[in-house]
């Protein structure tokens, strides 16, 4: 195989993509998760800490 310019190209716009899509659609579900609400309310408390 040929690393190429348009063969690198390829390979980013098709498996590239997905793989961005499934870890953008990874990181939102866990920020957005019910069982992770308490960790976020730890971290959105810390300056009133003192």
């Amino acid at each position: 195989m040929d690393l190429d310019y348009h063969s690198m190209r390829t390979f980013a716009d098709s498996w590239g993509l997905l793989f961005m899509f499934l870890t953008f659609v990874l990181v939102i579900w866990m920020a957005l998760r019910p069982s992770a609400k308490k960790s976020h309310e730890d971290a959105a408390n810390i300056p009133f800490k003192e």
